[in-house]
């Protein structure tokens, strides 16, 4: 009958005091796991080929899944004005290439008119003064119009220069290596600047592979790594790529940050659009506290691991890391080496007193 009157906490508290308890001892360990994440494949060089003048299409060297090599023509267009106003400024060109040469016959009579004068001017009274001033004068003029020619001349073949330029962009050549993987006109067509593309050229014997890696593991990115990589297209098949990239920025709306890997494909196994499996390695970047899951407590109010201090139980809160088989990362004010109870649980109360007994008796 007194027994029945002992509050329930109290009886529970006598009762462990009595059952000795098994201990576990924290460790400090660095932390290394991989985390599947979804990735996303992307050319390593993309670009849609656009006309840079006005013209029509008038060849078509190249279809969807081509290969191309850099500088090889896909596209030729024809402008039969462009030609046309390359004509008329040659012509142009001509007709002051030759004032410039009349103005330099005339210049080399004014020169030597001068000469004469000049030289005549010596003898007192054979020649007015005003006349030799004025063929100084008429030199000068002569001088000032080879200078106008000359330069009209350079103004006129900088403009054929400009339409030899315009014409060479009828002719569409590859940027860099290559795979033609989409085609979007056809001879006759009408191309130019604002008609839209006319091919999609990709770079795919190397690509970027995008892995979105989460705040949490931002930590573990580590340029040069090599990481493998699973693709649902070739199953039980492992690929790698090396981590090159890394955005250095976490995107709000997912917390997550995007990290970019070299993939090697020559053999064009792999395409752009897939989403493979990457088996993403986490790193800590310093040791971290493990503890048996076992030992951690979760109630609606806390987290907690009970440790043995002075032979009484000391509830220390914790928050959860990641599990590791039978263990459990753990952050808190805990240390090495310090003994918690290896089967916890909030009946065992803060301050009640523990018989400690080796593990496995």
């Amino acid at each position: 009958m007194k027994l029945a009157r002992i509050p329930l906490l109290l009886f529970a508290t006598a009762l462990y005091a009595q059952q000795p308890v098994e201990v576990a001892t924290v460790v400090l360990k660095s932390v290394e796991r991989k985390v599947r994440l979804p990735g996303e494949f992307l050319p390593y060089l993309k670009v849609d080929l656009v006309a840079r003048v006005n013209g029509f299409v008038e060849k078509v060297e190249v279809d969807r899944g081509s290969v191309v090599k850099q500088g090889q023509l896909l596209v030729l267009l024809s402008a039969p004005e462009l030609a046309a106003q390359r004509a008329e400024a040659e012509a142009k060109a001509q007709a002051i290439e030759s004032q410039r040469a009349e103005a330099q016959a005339r210049l080399v009579a004014a020169e030597s008119t001068f000469e004469r004068l000049k030289a005549a001017s010596a003898t007192p009274g054979a020649v007015a003064g005003n006349e030799v001033i004025q063929a100084e004068k008429a030199v000068e003029a002569a001088r000032a119009l080879v200078l106008a020619q000359a330069s009209s001349a350079k103004a006129a073949q900088a403009a054929i220069e400009a339409l030899r330029a315009l014409e060479s962009y009828l002719k569409l050549n590859a940027p860099f290596d290559g795979v033609v993987t989409d085609r979007f006109v056809h001879p006759g067509a009408l191309a130019g600047p604002a008609a839209g593309p006319l091919l999609r050229l990709e770079q795919n014997t190397r690509l970027r592979l995008v892995v979105a890696v989460p705040e949490a593991d931002e930590a573990g990115i580590v340029l040069g790594a090599r990481v493998a990589f699973h693709v649902p297209a070739f199953p039980g098949e492992s690929f790698s790529g090396v981590v090159v990239r890394n955005a250095h920025s976490v995107d709000p709306k997912t917390r997550s940050m995007a990290v970019e890997m070299d993939v090697a494909n020559a053999d064009l196994r792999l395409a752009p659009g897939m989403y493979p499996d990457v088996e993403w390695p986490v790193r800590r970047p310093r040791p971290s506290l493990l503890v048996p899951a076992s030992s951690v407590v979760t109630t609606t109010e806390r987290t907690f691991v009970i440790r043995v201090r002075n032979g009484r139980a000391e509830w220390v809160i914790v928050s959860r890391g990641v599990a590791l088989g039978d263990s459990v990362e753990v952050f808190g004010p805990l240390s090495a080496g310090d003994e918690i109870v290896r089967r916890a649980s909030d009946e065992i109360r803060e301050g009640t007193p523990l018989q400690v007994r080796a593990a496995g008796r």
